[in-house]
């Protein structure tokens, strides 16, 4: 996907919003909102997160963003991609944007939650070294919930370039 252009943006990004609504809408169709674990606009952890959105041209597509845990983990939150551009690359980039982030932050791993009702996240997620963990935080009491980590190679990224977007 050549068109595909990432962007660091920050917590308040209009477009940010509107893909996390987007998800929040497939979401519902998926599960109950009780089983839902949302974002608050206005935590205050907002501060201390990473967002990317992807971009075709002028359009979003996509999203996600790693908001710190503890001082060793970070975690995925709200990464969706699209309908229409699932699987041609987007989701991918953004995990490697997201990690090497989560790497020059001195992370040792990333954490996420996901559930049974999307089998392409699980797929995806195992497919790019992420492995099923036990519940943690406030997942520990939700049956619908799935969660990985990947750990990170030690100590900070080792490239100072940027990334391409």
């Amino acid at each position: 996907m050549e068109s595909l252009t990432l962007k660091h943006v920050d917590a308040k990004h209009p477009h940010l919003w509107l893909l996390i609504d987007k998800l929040d809408e497939e979401l519902l169709q998926r599960y109950p909102a009780e089983d839902i674990f949302g974002l608050d606009r206005e935590d205050p952890r907002l501060d201390q997160s990473v967002f990317v959105v992807a971009y075709d041209g002028d359009r979003p597509v996509g999203c996600g963003g790693i908001r710190p845990l503890d001082a060793e983990s970070t975690e995925l939150k709200r990464f969706f991609v699209e309908r229409d551009y699932r699987k041609r690359g987007a989701a991918g980039r953004m995990l490697a944007f997201l990690e090497e982030r989560a790497r020059e932050r001195n992370f040792a791993s990333v954490k996420l939650e996901t559930g049974p009702e999307q089998p392409e996240s699980l797929h995806f997620y195992k497919k790019h070294g992420y492995a099923e963990i036990d519940r943690y935080g406030e997942y520990i009491g939700s049956e619908a919930s799935i969660c990985f980590e990947k750990r990170l190679a030690d100590g900070p990224a080792q490239s100072a370039q940027a990334p391409a977007g």
